[in-house]
Protein backbone atom coordinates (compact mmCIF):
# COMPACT_ATOMS: atom_id res chain seq x y z
CA UNK A 1 0.00 0.00 0.00
CA UNK A 2 1.07 3.72 -0.95
CA UNK A 3 2.07 5.73 2.15
CA UNK A 4 3.94 8.89 2.91
CA UNK A 5 7.13 9.79 0.85
CA UNK A 6 5.64 7.95 -2.24
CA UNK A 7 7.12 4.46 0.12
CA UNK A 8 5.18 1.06 -0.73
CA UNK A 9 4.54 -0.74 2.36
CA UNK A 10 3.84 -4.32 2.32
CA UNK A 11 4.42 -7.60 4.15
CA UNK A 12 6.59 -10.73 3.20
CA UNK A 13 4.56 -13.80 2.25
CA UNK A 14 7.24 -15.80 3.59
CA UNK A 15 5.33 -15.57 7.12
CA UNK A 16 3.36 -18.71 4.81
CA UNK A 17 4.06 -22.33 4.79
CA UNK A 18 4.21 -23.52 0.96
CA UNK A 19 6.88 -24.53 -2.20
CA UNK A 20 4.49 -25.07 -4.81
CA UNK A 21 2.58 -22.09 -6.73
CA UNK A 22 -0.98 -23.93 -5.48
CA UNK A 23 0.34 -23.73 -2.02
CA UNK A 24 1.35 -20.08 -2.54
CA UNK A 25 -2.17 -18.96 -4.21
CA UNK A 26 -3.86 -20.50 -1.85
CA UNK A 27 -2.23 -18.29 1.12
CA UNK A 28 -2.82 -15.34 -0.59
CA UNK A 29 -6.55 -15.64 -1.25
CA UNK A 30 -6.90 -16.65 2.61
CA UNK A 31 -5.03 -13.74 4.07
CA UNK A 32 -4.38 -10.76 1.62
CA UNK A 33 -7.79 -9.96 0.73
CA UNK A 34 -8.60 -10.05 4.77
CA UNK A 35 -6.15 -7.78 5.28
CA UNK A 36 -6.40 -5.18 2.80
CA UNK A 37 -10.18 -4.80 3.92
CA UNK A 38 -8.62 -4.02 7.69
CA UNK A 39 -6.10 -1.64 6.53
CA UNK A 40 -6.87 -0.65 2.64
CA UNK A 41 -10.00 -0.66 2.12
CA UNK A 42 -10.23 1.82 -0.40
CA UNK A 43 -6.44 2.23 -2.25
CA UNK A 44 -4.42 -0.81 -3.84
CA UNK A 45 -2.64 -3.13 -1.76
CA UNK A 46 0.74 -4.30 -2.03
CA UNK A 47 2.29 -7.56 -1.74
CA UNK A 48 5.78 -8.99 -1.15
CA UNK A 49 5.75 -12.05 -3.07
CA UNK A 50 7.89 -15.25 -2.12
CA UNK A 51 8.13 -17.49 -4.21
CA UNK A 52 10.27 -20.63 -4.16
CA UNK A 53 11.78 -21.80 -7.31
CA UNK A 54 9.27 -24.64 -7.58
CA UNK A 55 6.47 -21.98 -7.56
CA UNK A 56 8.58 -19.59 -9.73
CA UNK A 57 8.71 -22.37 -12.52
CA UNK A 58 4.72 -23.44 -12.09
CA UNK A 59 3.54 -19.73 -11.72
CA UNK A 60 5.36 -19.30 -15.39
CA UNK A 61 3.48 -22.43 -16.91
CA UNK A 62 0.52 -22.83 -18.66
CA UNK A 63 -1.89 -19.98 -18.49
CA UNK A 64 -0.92 -19.34 -14.54
CA UNK A 65 0.61 -15.72 -14.34
CA UNK A 66 -2.18 -14.23 -16.75
CA UNK A 67 -4.63 -16.07 -14.08
CA UNK A 68 -2.91 -14.07 -11.09
CA UNK A 69 -2.68 -10.87 -12.49
CA UNK A 70 -6.48 -11.39 -13.18
CA UNK A 71 -6.79 -12.09 -9.63
CA UNK A 72 -4.70 -9.08 -8.57
CA UNK A 73 -6.99 -6.57 -10.76
CA UNK A 74 -10.09 -8.08 -9.39
CA UNK A 75 -9.11 -7.51 -5.58
CA UNK A 76 -7.15 -4.50 -6.21
CA UNK A 77 -3.85 -6.19 -5.34
CA UNK A 78 -0.66 -5.14 -6.63
CA UNK A 79 3.21 -6.72 -6.79
CA UNK A 80 6.25 -4.35 -6.32
CA UNK A 81 8.77 -6.52 -4.52
CA UNK A 82 9.21 -10.65 -4.64
CA UNK A 83 11.34 -12.63 -2.03
CA UNK A 84 13.83 -14.64 -3.88
CA UNK A 85 16.45 -15.55 -0.94
CA UNK A 86 15.01 -18.83 0.02
CA UNK A 87 15.39 -20.82 -2.85
CA UNK A 88 13.70 -24.50 -1.73
CA UNK A 89 11.85 -25.31 1.58
CA UNK A 90 11.53 -22.56 4.58
CA UNK A 91 8.79 -24.02 6.56
CA UNK A 92 8.24 -27.16 9.08
CA UNK A 93 11.93 -28.71 8.24
CA UNK A 94 14.88 -28.11 9.39
CA UNK A 95 16.82 -25.03 7.24
CA UNK A 96 19.45 -23.67 9.03
CA UNK A 97 22.64 -23.23 6.60
CA UNK A 98 20.73 -24.95 3.54
CA UNK A 99 18.86 -21.34 3.37
CA UNK A 100 22.35 -20.07 1.35
CA UNK A 101 22.01 -23.10 -0.89
CA UNK A 102 22.10 -23.03 -3.73
CA UNK A 103 24.55 -19.24 -3.97
CA UNK A 104 25.50 -17.14 -5.91
CA UNK A 105 28.54 -19.18 -7.40
CA UNK A 106 25.73 -21.32 -9.03
CA UNK A 107 23.80 -21.28 -12.35
CA UNK A 108 20.48 -22.79 -10.02
CA UNK A 109 20.50 -19.50 -8.20
CA UNK A 110 21.04 -17.33 -11.64
CA UNK A 111 17.95 -19.41 -13.32
CA UNK A 112 15.66 -18.95 -10.39
CA UNK A 113 16.37 -15.69 -10.33
CA UNK A 114 16.24 -15.02 -14.29
CA UNK A 115 12.53 -16.44 -13.37
CA UNK A 116 11.76 -14.23 -11.09
CA UNK A 117 12.61 -11.17 -12.95
CA UNK A 118 10.57 -12.53 -16.37
CA UNK A 119 7.81 -12.63 -12.89
CA UNK A 120 7.82 -9.39 -11.80
CA UNK A 121 8.67 -8.09 -15.17
CA UNK A 122 5.15 -8.69 -15.71
CA UNK A 123 3.55 -8.40 -12.53
CA UNK A 124 4.72 -4.68 -11.98
CA UNK A 125 2.82 -1.83 -12.23
CA UNK A 126 3.36 1.09 -14.70
CA UNK A 127 5.72 3.74 -13.09
CA UNK A 128 7.21 1.70 -10.40
CA UNK A 129 10.59 -0.68 -10.11
CA UNK A 130 10.75 -3.57 -8.91
CA UNK A 131 13.23 -5.25 -6.45
CA UNK A 132 14.36 -9.07 -6.01
CA UNK A 133 15.76 -9.43 -2.67
CA UNK A 134 18.51 -12.16 -2.55
CA UNK A 135 21.05 -14.04 -0.18
CA UNK A 136 24.25 -12.19 0.35
CA UNK A 137 26.36 -14.44 -2.27
CA UNK A 138 26.71 -17.30 0.32
CA UNK A 139 27.51 -18.26 3.43
CA UNK A 140 30.64 -17.69 5.05
CA UNK A 141 31.83 -20.36 7.17
CA UNK A 142 31.46 -22.59 4.07
CA UNK A 143 34.31 -20.75 2.26
CA UNK A 144 36.42 -18.71 4.69
CA UNK A 145 39.39 -21.39 5.65
CA UNK A 146 40.61 -21.25 2.07
CA UNK A 147 41.15 -18.12 0.50
CA UNK A 148 41.62 -19.40 -2.47
CA UNK A 149 37.97 -21.02 -2.70
CA UNK A 150 36.81 -18.17 -1.28
CA UNK A 151 37.54 -15.37 -3.84
CA UNK A 152 36.77 -18.26 -6.47
CA UNK A 153 33.18 -17.94 -5.11
CA UNK A 154 33.02 -14.41 -4.67
CA UNK A 155 34.22 -13.82 -8.70
CA UNK A 156 31.49 -16.44 -10.04
CA UNK A 157 28.91 -15.00 -7.93
CA UNK A 158 29.98 -11.31 -9.77
CA UNK A 159 29.49 -12.93 -13.00
CA UNK A 160 26.43 -14.59 -11.94
CA UNK A 161 24.80 -11.57 -11.25
CA UNK A 162 26.20 -9.64 -14.21
CA UNK A 163 24.23 -12.22 -16.46
CA UNK A 164 21.21 -11.25 -14.50
CA UNK A 165 21.73 -7.65 -15.02
CA UNK A 166 21.78 -8.03 -18.70
CA UNK A 167 18.40 -9.62 -18.91
CA UNK A 168 17.23 -6.70 -16.29
CA UNK A 169 18.76 -4.68 -18.93
CA UNK A 170 17.18 -5.85 -21.69
CA UNK A 171 13.57 -5.76 -19.99
CA UNK A 172 14.32 -2.17 -19.30
CA UNK A 173 14.92 -1.13 -22.32
CA UNK A 174 11.81 -3.39 -23.97
CA UNK A 175 9.05 -2.29 -21.35
CA UNK A 176 10.83 0.54 -19.70
CA UNK A 177 9.87 -1.03 -16.57
CA UNK A 178 13.27 -1.17 -14.21
CA UNK A 179 14.23 -4.07 -11.53
CA UNK A 180 17.11 -4.62 -9.64
CA UNK A 181 18.68 -7.26 -7.06
CA UNK A 182 18.92 -6.39 -3.63
CA UNK A 183 21.36 -8.39 -1.74
CA UNK A 184 20.78 -8.90 1.81
CA UNK A 185 23.67 -9.08 4.00
CA UNK A 186 23.40 -10.83 7.73
CA UNK A 187 25.40 -12.35 10.18
CA UNK A 188 28.06 -14.80 8.25
CA UNK A 189 26.94 -14.61 5.07
CA UNK A 190 29.54 -13.69 3.02
CA UNK A 191 28.71 -10.15 2.94
CA UNK A 192 27.50 -9.25 6.43
CA UNK A 193 28.07 -5.69 7.08
CA UNK A 194 28.13 -2.33 5.40
CA UNK A 195 32.30 -2.49 5.50
CA UNK A 196 31.86 -6.04 3.93
CA UNK A 197 29.02 -4.18 1.02
CA UNK A 198 31.67 -1.54 0.10
CA UNK A 199 34.32 -3.54 -0.45
CA UNK A 200 32.04 -6.15 -2.49
CA UNK A 201 31.17 -3.64 -4.48
CA UNK A 202 34.57 -1.30 -4.98
CA UNK A 203 36.73 -4.76 -5.44
CA UNK A 204 34.63 -7.19 -6.87
CA UNK A 205 31.58 -6.19 -8.33
CA UNK A 206 32.16 -2.95 -9.99
CA UNK A 207 35.59 -4.46 -12.02
CA UNK A 208 34.25 -8.05 -12.54
CA UNK A 209 31.06 -7.76 -13.35
CA UNK A 210 31.65 -4.42 -15.61
CA UNK A 211 33.87 -6.04 -17.32
CA UNK A 212 31.45 -8.70 -18.21
CA UNK A 213 28.75 -6.18 -19.10
CA UNK A 214 31.10 -3.85 -21.09
CA UNK A 215 32.40 -6.75 -22.99
CA UNK A 216 28.51 -8.31 -23.42
CA UNK A 217 26.85 -4.91 -24.24
CA UNK A 218 29.86 -3.67 -26.08
CA UNK A 219 29.83 0.16 -23.53
CA UNK A 220 32.40 1.63 -21.62
CA UNK A 221 33.43 0.34 -18.05
CA UNK A 222 31.98 3.58 -16.58
CA UNK A 223 28.45 2.97 -17.94
CA UNK A 224 28.33 -0.59 -17.02
CA UNK A 225 29.38 0.26 -13.71
CA UNK A 226 26.55 2.97 -14.02
CA UNK A 227 24.03 0.41 -15.12
CA UNK A 228 25.34 -2.07 -12.05
CA UNK A 229 24.48 0.63 -9.34
CA UNK A 230 21.10 0.85 -10.61
CA UNK A 231 20.47 -2.77 -11.43
CA UNK A 232 22.21 -4.08 -8.09
CA UNK A 233 21.11 -2.49 -4.67
CA UNK A 234 21.28 -3.70 -1.38
CA UNK A 235 18.51 -5.00 0.72
CA UNK A 236 18.15 -3.24 4.39
CA UNK A 237 16.90 -5.69 6.88
CA UNK A 238 16.36 -3.87 10.14
CA UNK A 239 17.02 -6.91 12.00
CA UNK A 240 20.61 -8.29 10.44
CA UNK A 241 22.12 -4.78 10.83
CA UNK A 242 20.98 -4.49 14.25
CA UNK A 243 22.55 -7.77 15.07
CA UNK A 244 25.59 -6.24 14.06
CA UNK A 245 25.31 -3.49 16.02
CA UNK A 246 25.08 -0.72 13.25
CA UNK A 247 23.28 2.35 13.09
CA UNK A 248 20.77 3.48 10.39
CA UNK A 249 21.93 6.71 10.16
CA UNK A 250 25.92 5.50 9.34
CA UNK A 251 25.06 2.65 7.10
CA UNK A 252 22.61 4.80 4.85
CA UNK A 253 25.05 7.80 5.07
CA UNK A 254 27.97 5.27 4.04
CA UNK A 255 26.14 3.62 1.06
CA UNK A 256 25.29 6.68 0.28
CA UNK A 257 28.58 8.10 0.12
CA UNK A 258 29.99 5.54 -2.35
CA UNK A 259 26.75 5.47 -4.66
CA UNK A 260 25.63 2.32 -3.35
CA UNK A 261 21.61 2.29 -3.43
CA UNK A 262 19.07 0.71 -1.44
CA UNK A 263 16.57 -1.29 -3.28
CA UNK A 264 14.57 -2.75 -0.28
CA UNK A 265 14.15 -2.57 3.82
CA UNK A 266 12.90 -5.31 5.40
CA UNK A 267 11.29 -3.95 8.83
CA UNK A 268 12.21 -6.98 11.59
CA UNK A 269 13.40 -6.94 14.91
CA UNK A 270 15.95 -9.09 16.66
CA UNK A 271 16.25 -10.15 20.36
CA UNK A 272 19.00 -8.34 22.69
CA UNK A 273 19.66 -8.38 25.82
CA UNK A 274 22.25 -6.69 28.21
CA UNK A 275 24.45 -9.38 30.29
CA UNK A 276 24.94 -8.55 33.69
CA UNK A 277 27.72 -9.56 35.88
CA UNK A 278 25.93 -11.36 38.30
CA UNK A 279 25.75 -15.08 37.27
CA UNK A 280 22.25 -16.06 38.92
CA UNK A 281 20.75 -13.45 36.35
CA UNK A 282 22.53 -14.78 33.52
CA UNK A 283 21.15 -17.83 34.27
CA UNK A 284 18.05 -16.49 34.19
CA UNK A 285 18.40 -15.23 30.87
CA UNK A 286 19.88 -18.23 29.13
CA UNK A 287 16.28 -19.79 30.54
CA UNK A 288 14.73 -17.58 28.56
CA UNK A 289 16.60 -17.85 25.43
CA UNK A 290 16.47 -21.24 25.46
CA UNK A 291 12.54 -21.32 23.88
CA UNK A 292 14.22 -19.38 20.97
CA UNK A 293 17.09 -21.90 20.38
CA UNK A 294 14.65 -24.08 17.57
CA UNK A 295 15.91 -26.31 15.21
CA UNK A 296 14.47 -24.86 11.83
CA UNK A 297 16.62 -21.54 11.01
CA UNK A 298 19.66 -20.23 12.03
CA UNK A 299 20.03 -17.82 14.97
CA UNK A 300 23.27 -16.48 14.60
CA UNK A 301 24.44 -14.37 18.04
CA UNK A 302 26.88 -11.67 18.40
CA UNK A 303 27.96 -10.44 21.32
CA UNK A 304 29.62 -6.93 22.03
CA UNK A 305 32.18 -6.30 24.97
CA UNK A 306 33.03 -3.08 27.06
CA UNK A 307 35.74 -2.09 24.48
CA UNK A 308 33.37 -2.55 21.33
CA UNK A 309 34.93 -5.81 19.90
CA UNK A 310 32.61 -8.24 18.87
CA UNK A 311 32.65 -11.97 18.83
CA UNK A 312 30.32 -14.06 16.80
CA UNK A 313 28.51 -17.80 17.48
CA UNK A 314 26.85 -19.42 14.40
CA UNK A 315 23.69 -20.21 16.05
CA UNK A 316 22.03 -19.35 19.78
CA UNK A 317 22.19 -22.92 20.21
CA UNK A 318 25.83 -23.08 20.16
CA UNK A 319 26.39 -19.58 22.26
CA UNK A 320 23.99 -20.76 25.32
CA UNK A 321 26.32 -22.54 26.66
CA UNK A 322 28.84 -19.49 26.73
CA UNK A 323 26.80 -16.68 28.18
CA UNK A 324 27.67 -17.21 31.59
CA UNK A 325 31.29 -16.91 31.26
CA UNK A 326 30.90 -14.74 28.64
CA UNK A 327 32.64 -11.20 28.80
CA UNK A 328 29.80 -9.33 27.04
CA UNK A 329 28.10 -6.20 27.79
CA UNK A 330 25.23 -7.35 25.47
CA UNK A 331 24.35 -10.08 23.00
CA UNK A 332 22.08 -9.87 19.97
CA UNK A 333 20.30 -12.86 18.16
CA UNK A 334 19.31 -13.10 14.56
CA UNK A 335 15.39 -14.51 15.04
CA UNK A 336 12.68 -12.31 13.76
CA UNK A 337 10.52 -11.11 17.11
CA UNK A 338 7.15 -9.15 16.30
CA UNK A 339 8.24 -6.10 15.50
CA UNK A 340 4.81 -4.64 17.62
CA UNK A 341 6.38 -5.67 20.78
CA UNK A 342 9.28 -4.29 23.19
CA UNK A 343 9.89 -6.14 25.85
CA UNK A 344 9.77 -9.97 26.25
CA UNK A 345 10.06 -10.05 30.15
CA UNK A 346 13.74 -10.45 30.73
CA UNK A 347 14.69 -9.83 27.24
CA UNK A 348 14.21 -6.62 24.71
CA UNK A 349 14.32 -6.23 20.97
CA UNK A 350 16.05 -3.65 18.69
CA UNK A 351 12.89 -2.52 17.69
CA UNK A 352 14.17 1.20 18.41
CA UNK A 353 16.41 0.91 15.19
CA UNK A 354 13.25 0.58 13.11
CA UNK A 355 11.67 3.33 14.35
CA UNK A 356 14.44 5.43 13.72
CA UNK A 357 14.63 4.10 9.91
CA UNK A 358 11.22 5.06 9.39
CA UNK A 359 12.12 8.64 10.42
CA UNK A 360 14.95 8.76 8.40
CA UNK A 361 12.98 8.23 5.32
CA UNK A 362 10.68 11.06 6.22
CA UNK A 363 13.58 13.08 5.85
CA UNK A 364 15.17 11.25 2.60
CA UNK A 365 14.04 8.75 -0.56
CA UNK A 366 16.75 6.18 0.18
CA UNK A 367 14.52 3.54 -0.84
CA UNK A 368 10.53 3.46 -1.20
CA UNK A 369 9.68 -0.17 -0.78
CA UNK A 370 8.91 -0.96 2.49
CA UNK A 371 8.60 -5.07 4.26
CA UNK A 372 7.31 -6.57 6.80
CA UNK A 373 9.41 -9.36 7.59
CA UNK A 374 8.73 -11.51 10.34
CA UNK A 375 8.46 -15.28 9.39
CA UNK A 376 8.98 -17.21 12.67
CA UNK A 377 5.51 -17.13 13.61
CA UNK A 378 5.48 -20.89 13.23
CA UNK A 379 8.48 -20.88 15.66
CA UNK A 380 7.96 -18.20 18.16
CA UNK A 381 8.24 -19.64 21.85
CA UNK A 382 4.07 -20.75 22.33
CA UNK A 383 3.24 -17.81 25.21
CA UNK A 384 3.93 -15.21 22.00
CA UNK A 385 1.62 -16.91 19.14
CA UNK A 386 -1.86 -15.22 18.67
CA UNK A 387 -3.97 -15.34 15.48
CA UNK A 388 -2.38 -14.78 12.61
CA UNK A 389 -4.12 -12.85 10.82
CA UNK A 390 -4.69 -10.47 13.75
CA UNK A 391 -0.81 -10.59 14.34
CA UNK A 392 0.18 -9.44 10.75
CA UNK A 393 -2.16 -6.93 11.21
CA UNK A 394 -0.70 -5.34 14.20
CA UNK A 395 2.70 -5.23 12.90
CA UNK A 396 0.91 -3.13 10.20
CA UNK A 397 -0.31 -0.98 12.69
CA UNK A 398 2.60 -0.53 14.36
CA UNK A 399 4.51 0.59 11.62
CA UNK A 400 1.99 3.28 10.31
CA UNK A 401 2.13 4.59 13.88
CA UNK A 402 5.53 5.41 14.01
CA UNK A 403 5.11 6.86 10.48
CA UNK A 404 2.51 8.97 11.25
CA UNK A 405 4.59 10.30 14.51
CA UNK A 406 7.68 10.54 12.86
Amino acid sequence: MKITNNNHLTYCSNIHPGESWLEVFANLEKYVPNLKSRLSPIAPFGIGLRLADAAAKELLQNNNLAQFQAWLSQEDLYVFTLNGFPYGGFHRQVVKDQVYAPDWSTQERVNYTLNLAQILATLLPEGLDGGISTLPLSYKPWWEKDQTTFETVLKKSCLNIASVVVEMIRIREETGKILHIDLEPEPDGLIENTSEVIDFYQNWLLPISGNYLSEKLNIEQSLAETKLLEHVRVCYDTCHFSVEYEEPQSVFARLHSVGIKIGKIQISAAIKVKIPADVEKRSLIVERLRPFAESTYLHQVIERRSDGTLRHYPDLITALPHLKQSLAEEWRTHFHVPIFIHDYQILQSTQDDIATVLHLLQTNNACSHLEIETYTWDVLPAEMKIDLLTSIQREYEWVLKIIRNS
